[in-house]
């Protein structure tokens, strides 16, 4: 990718002489270069903004970011999405039916790909592969890459931003007339104070084998403690099971046997019996909804909204954002297009957030309404349109 690192000592001079009469270096800089920064960036060019003009900032190479061995869900959307700017991951596991239920509770849903003609529902991938993918097409095009680079001061101004980055160590000074947050960096610490809701739930990812897999198929378990999901991907799965903390730590400590015994009481044997897990990882969930914006800056993706993993709808938003950013910005890097990015982009945000939270926090208790929750997954099932329309909203979001 191409390397400006020469270019800081020239910017930073004449940014101090008098950074309102020069104009900016980039018309906009993406901060993040995960899956959501560099899909912008690729359709930022797709839709013809020159490539030198865009700037991607990331505290990673995109070699270390090729290693993160994190499952991602797709929906069929988003695979859409990256396939006009030639970065789909081939890597790729197709989710063809999606069976959704809750332990202990008569009634399930089960979505299928045949009803809505679809080749899947969505897809199980990897974060690596996806920037991979995605960095391999940025390069291609051209778009200018500072990394390992950290944003370390932001300076908004009436005609363009000020960056000052920390490059290796040292000091670069850019401006952009638009800079998009796209996942982590600069706002992380607003952002951990911005949450606002606590789940009191720890996801415990790992990857999982069973004794008998139906093929393509991804389960969606509610518990009384939170969530249980299997997605699949190749010949395992990629199980993210929401538990209250202190339970969560107890799981962690179990051997592996014991882990799958216990993973089997709260799933039950729909899959078989389970055969083998990697070592596990535990995070604390939490929800911000606060996307913040200013007359030339923007957030998008997980800087925006972090989702509870429910129904795998994180970066699936992310992309959704970044497909009417890039068409806006590429009318004109300037302060009203962000407005109007604003304005068509909260039904789908609030919508999806209110699905997520609403999931991750009514079914997951133990009250005397579980029953009848048990019951509205059977009805869902049984009424076409309720089926179809959660279906789309997990294929496509709310568009």
């Amino acid at each position: 990718m191409t390397d400006t690192t020469n270019r800081s000592a020239g910017i930073a001079a004449a940014t101090a002489a008098g950074p309102a009469s020069i104009a900016p270096d980039y018309d906009i800089a993406i901060c993040g270069a995960g899956p959501a920064g560099m899909a912008l960036a690729a359709l930022l060019v797709k839709r013809g903004v020159a490539a030198h003009r865009i700037a991607l900032i990331d505290a990673k190479t995109l070699a270390h970011a090729g290693t993160d061995p994190r499952s991602l869900a797709l929906s069929w959307g988003s695979r859409q999405i990256l396939e006009e700017i030639s970065a789909w991951p081939t890597a790729a596991t197709a989710i063809e039916q999606i069976h959704v239920s809750r332990r202990g509770q008569f009634g399930r849903s089960l979505i299928d790909r045949k009803d809505y003609d679809l080749p899947a529902l969505g897809y199980v991938t990897r974060y690596g592969d996806i920037v991979t993918a995605l960095g391999a097409e940025c390069e291609r095009a051209g778009i200018v890459s500072l990394r390992p680079a950290r944003v370390l001061t932001l300076d908004e101004e009436s005609d363009a931003v000020t960056l000052i980055l920390d490059a290796n160590g040292a000091p670069q000074t850019l401006r952009a007339a638009i800079v998009v947050q796209a996942e982590g960096g600069l706002f992380n610490e607003q952002l951990v104070r911005a949450v606002n809701r606590d789940y009191q739930q720890t996801a415990i990812i790992a990857q999982v084998r069973s004794s008998t897999p139906p093929p393509h198929r991804a389960y969606e378990r509610f518990t009384e403690q939170g969530p249980l999901a299997l997605l699949p991907q190749n010949d395992e799965y990629s199980l993210v099971w929401c538990v209250r903390p202190q339970n969560a730590d107890a799981l962690m400590a179990l051997n592996d046997k014991d882990f799958l015994s216990a993973l089997g009481q709260a799933f039950g044997d729909r899959v078989g019996q389970f055969t083998h897990a990697t070592p596990r990882l535990g995070f604390p969930l939490g929800l911000n909804a606060a996307a913040h914006s200013t007359a030339r800056t923007v957030t998008i993706g997980n800087a925006a909204q972090t989702l509870h993993p429910v129904a795998g709808q994180g970066l699936n938003l992310g992309l959704r954002d970044v497909t009417v950013l890039a068409r806006l910005l590429a009318q004109g890097a300037t302060p009203e297009k962000l407005s109007q990015y604003t304005e068509l982009r909260q039904r789908d945000r609030s919508t999806t957030v209110r699905l997520t939270d609403t999931m991750a926090r009514v079914f997951a208790n133990d009250t005397p309404l579980q029953g009848l929750l048990g019951m509205s997954l059977a009805a869902i099932d049984m009424v076409g349109p309720a089926r179809g329309l959660l279906a789309e909203l997990m294929m496509y979001g709310r568009r």
